[in-house]
Order: structure tokens, then sequence, then C-alpha cells
């Protein structure tokens, strides 16, 4: 069924595309979805053991090939199915298969801890499965949001099911395709589509141990109480408010790409963006110029094209939520210094499409709604700052602690303004770089766990301790 999908992507172009496979993976195959209630579990046990599989299947490989051969077809479908541009679905895709690539090295060096005790008797500890775990993605990355919860998923030995997006369903289903061309046993990884109800049930179900959530701050909070009421283990990667700071020391061209990279990657729908920009006022003028110049400049229109550098927003309402954010930003004093309307392309088969023009807000307070709430769409807010000590404060002051960022040519301000910043990431002189060996997460109310790095092992996997006695046992009685 896949490859009948990745066939026709070559002749397929923006808007066009209709799907009519099933977008169920369950068993190793496309499945109809049924429709009599409770018809069938909703999780599929991993068949056998499995701990080391991932290593296994990749081991025989100098790469993941299929998503390597594929990665032009896979990525042309992943723009149809989002709207982001093909240059940043290209990178999508290779980051998928350099993070099961990771996991699949990580698997085969899963060690637990040798302890010696008294007498001659020890105690070791080793990782073991959870079971089936319950994967909820979101729809600004839907293949590689897959990837990074499925990977360390299948290292540490569990079983996946995976609830893509109801806005983006189709990438997930490749991806299972893939795993499954690789050898990974039918069951191990399932997609499932469905929209909330589906949610609840899979948060809901006795038999999965883990849920790992990507999306919003209020799906987030009845994720953890559904998923608390069967004591399952939750990782939550939700919003953020981030803040970049550049201070008037730094490298103002590198200061500028950062900021167009911390705000307008995937039409600004990145849950990481720093979409607080504070400019130390001594250079305000000057980064003013210069971001509003380069944001004029990008291309906005049909994604598939090499040359565009913005695609459209995901749905109608999600469009005119963000376009309703600038309308009240412009009531509450800001000024748009670029940007912030609907965007129509010349493409007539494009013309109804969910395009905006990026927004640059200037004359903003730290009190404003643009300012304080996530908007996900493409608006920068820029506000001046004074002093280290001060944006540092106002910068924090935020429920949110998903990301943050700071240019300076000053080392030791870097480091000190990375450690007072309560975020679960800092940028020093770049933004919104993802590499698979680095922990990625939130503070506050951005969220717990981690996603990628060794240390997303730990949140796949239970520690089990074994004391082993070698002599005789104590008699207290």
């Amino acid at each position: 069924m896949a490859q009948a999908i990745l066939d026709v992507m070559p002749g397929a172009s923006t808007g066009t595309v209709q799907v009519s496979d099933p977008l169920n993976f369950w068993a190793g195959k496309r499945v109809e979805p049924r429709q009599q209630k409770n018809a069938e579990p909703v999780f599929e046990p991993a068949t056998g053991d499995c701990f080391f599989l991932l290593c296994l299947i990749w081991s025989k490989r100098d790469k993941p090939l299929a998503l390597v051969e594929k990665r032009e077809k896979i990525a042309k479908l992943e723009v149809i199915n989002n709207g982001k541009s093909i240059t940043e679905a290209l990178v999508d895709i290779d980051i998928a298969w350099q993070c099961i690539e990771y996991y699949a090295g990580l698997a085969g060096a899963l060690a637990g801890q040798h302890v010696q005790l008294p007498g001659g008797a020890f105690a070791y500890t080793r990782r073991e499965p959870l079971g089936v775990c319950v994967g909820i993605g979101a729809w600004n990355y839907p293949f590689q949001i897959a990837a990074w919860k499925s990977a360390p998923a299948l290292a540490c030995g569990n079983a996946m099911v995976f609830k893509p997006s109801p806005f983006t369903p189709v990438t997930a289903v490749i991806l299972a395709e893939i795993y499954k061309e690789a050898g990974v046993p039918d069951g191990l990884f399932c997609v499932v589509q469905g929209g909330a109800e589906t949610g609840t049930i899979l948060c809901q179900h006795p038999k999965v141990a883990k849920v790992s959530f990507t999306g919003s701050v209020p799906t987030g909070k009845k994720v953890m109480e559904m998923s608390a009421k069967g004591v399952k283990q939750v990782t939550l990667e939700l919003g953020g408010k981030s803040p970049l700071i550049i201070f008037k020391d730094c490298d103002l061209e590198n200061a500028v790409r950062g900021a167009l990279m911390a705000n307008f990657l995937t039409q600004g729908q990145v849950c990481c963006n720093g979409t607080r920009v504070f400019v130390q006022k001594d250079i305000m003028p000057q980064f003013l110029e210069e971001v509003v110049k380069r944001t004029k400049a990008i291309l906005v229109g049909d994604p598939l094209l090499d040359s565009t550098r913005m695609g459209a927003l995901i749905n109608k309402p999600h469009l005119e939520k963000v376009l309703g954010f600038v309308s009240q930003a412009k009531l509450q004093g800001a000024r748009v210094l670029c940007g912030g309307e609907r965007f129509v392309p010349s493409d007539p088969k494009l013309v109804n499409g969910y395009f905006m023009s990026p927004c640059v807000l200037d004359n903003c307070r730290d009190d404003m709604t643009c300012v304080k709430e996530e908007i996900f769409g493409p608006v920068m807010s820029v506000l001046p700052f004074d002093t280290e000590e001060e944006v540092v404060q106002r910068a924090n002051n935020t429920t949110f602690g998903l990301a943050s960022g700071v240019f300076t040519r000053d080392i030791s301000r870097a480091h000190r303004v990375a450690e007072n910043l309560e975020a679960g990431t800092c940028f020093i002189n770049n933004y919104n770089i993802s590499p698979v060996e680095v922990p990625f997460g939130g503070y506050k109310m951005s969220g717990f766990g981690r996603e990628n790095g060794q240390v997303t092992i730990e949140y796949y996997s239970q520690l089990k301790t074994v004391v082993v006695e070698m002599g005789d046992v104590d008699n207290y009685f």
C-alpha cells in the first residue's frame, strides 16, 4: 500500500493528492478501521524478546537504507501532509534516520551496574523493557516525531502504538512499513488513527505501560491525568514561549540569522521557537532594520518548490487564530513592521491555501498577549532591554520553559545567562538545531522527561535490582 503512495509522489503537486489507502497499521499490514465498538485491543504486544532487536536489524546495514533511498519521496509526502517547505522536510527525514541509527547503536550498549557487598555478596542492576508504550504525535513534525518516539522505545525492547495527529495522518504509516521492511516483527510498531477519543482509550488502557505525548499544555494535562489513573509513566513535550536574548556585543549578522531561525521554521509552528526576541537598546535600530529586510525577502508559496522558504499553515482555523493574534497585538499597541497578513499565491491551485506573510512586531511590552501566549505561527515579537540582570528576570517571567537563546561574544556572560535561564535547552550563538545526541525537553509547564540523547533510554526502560547472597542467611528468629 505504502509503495503505491510513494510511487505517485513524483507526479503529485500541492493540493491535488487524495489518499484512499487505509492508514491504520496493525500486526504488520495496513488495515481498514473496524466499525464495531471495541472489536480489537488497542495494543499489539511485542513478539518475543526484542531487547536488542533494533541494534541487530541495523547492524546489517551501513545506514537505514529504506529511509535514505526513499528520502525525497517521503519528504514530498510530508510536505503535502503538513505544508512545510520541501527544504525543511528533507532535513526532517534525515533527522529521523539519524535518530533510528543512533538508538540502534545504543541498544547493544545498554548495561546495568555491579555493586560489591560485604561477605562476598553482590548486587547488580539491569534495564528491562516497560512493555507497550504509546506515542502521541503532533502535526508540526509528523514523521520526525514518530521516529523520535519509536526508536528509543524499540531499542529498549518495547512495543509502541503510535497515534499521529488527525491533521497529519499519512507519514507515520510510511515509517511503520519501513520498520517492517527492515525486519521489525509484526506488531512491534503499530499506527492507529483518531482524535481525542482514541487518545483517551490509549492513555487509559490497562496494558499500556507508558505514554509519550507531544502537543499543547491543555491536552498534556489531560494525558497526564488519564495516565495517572493507571500509574503509567509519562513523557510530556508541551508548548513554549521561549526567549531569545541578543546583547549589543553580538555578531549582528548571526544574531539576525538566529532570530529568523527561531521564529519562521515550519511557518513558525515550532514549540521551542524563540518568539520573544529581547534586543539590547543600543543595537535595536540596526537589528530591526536588518531583520525586517530579511523577513520581507522570505519567499512564501508552493512548499514543493525548492525556492520556497515558507509554506502553508496547518489549517484554516489555525491561520485565523494566528492572524487574530496579530490583530490583537495591534490593538494593544504593537507596531507591525512587516507581514502579518494572509498571503495569496499566484498559483491558482493554491489561492485558497492557508498562507500568511511572516510578521515582525515592534513596540511590544511584556504584558501583551502576543508576548505572553504561544502563537504557534510566523510572528516575532521584539522587545528592548537595558541590562543582563533585567532581561534574565523578564525572560524567566513565563509559565513555559522549553527553550531559550543568547547571542553574545562574551563567553562568561553566555554561560552565566544560560545557567540562569529557566528552560530545558539554551542555545548560545545559534537557535533551533536539534542533534539527536542532545536531550530535548522542558521545564515548568513545557513538560517533563526528555527525548533524544542517551538519557531517553531511562524513560523507555525500568531498572531492576538483583541481590545475590554468596553465604548463609542470617537467622534472627
